[in-house]
């Protein structure tokens, strides 16, 4: 299983920016994928994550009403769209993956999949 994140970059506060991840390697129809994102001197945190075949979608309370995850089926291809940004929002984000499995988690270690990350830098 691959997994490439791309889409960060700079942007000024209550700015906004899309992240994808490109996934490849299996079928992921029973799939849940999900973002994390981690700031200097700080733990891997949830932001979002969806399943694959029904579209359920689960978001940390920090980013809610913020963020929307989606995925495209056809490009196999997971989308974080990133809006209203805050200078808290700064982190490298990283998205990942699992297979099998009941509902949607928020914990990393239940994604064994995880890409590179990008770096988002948002500035006051």
């Amino acid at each position: 299983v691959q997994l490439q994140a791309s889409g960060g970059g700079l942007v000024q506060a209550g700015g906004s920016l899309r992240l994808s991840c490109a996934a490849s390697g299996r079928t992921f129809s029973n799939s849940r994928m999900a973002w994390f994102r981690q700031a200097p001197g700080k733990e891997r945190e949830f932001v979002a994550a969806i399943g694959w075949s029904d579209d359920s979608t689960y978001y940390s309370d920090s980013v809610k009403g913020r963020f929307t995850i989606s995925r495209d089926r056809a490009k196999n291809t997971v989308y974080l769209q990133m809006s209203n940004l805050k200078p808290e929002d700064t982190a490298v984000y990283y998205c990942a993956a699992r297979f099998g499995g009941v509902g949607l988690t928020v914990t990393p270690a239940t994604y064994p999949y995880r890409g590179q990350g990008t770096l988002v830098t948002v500035s006051s």
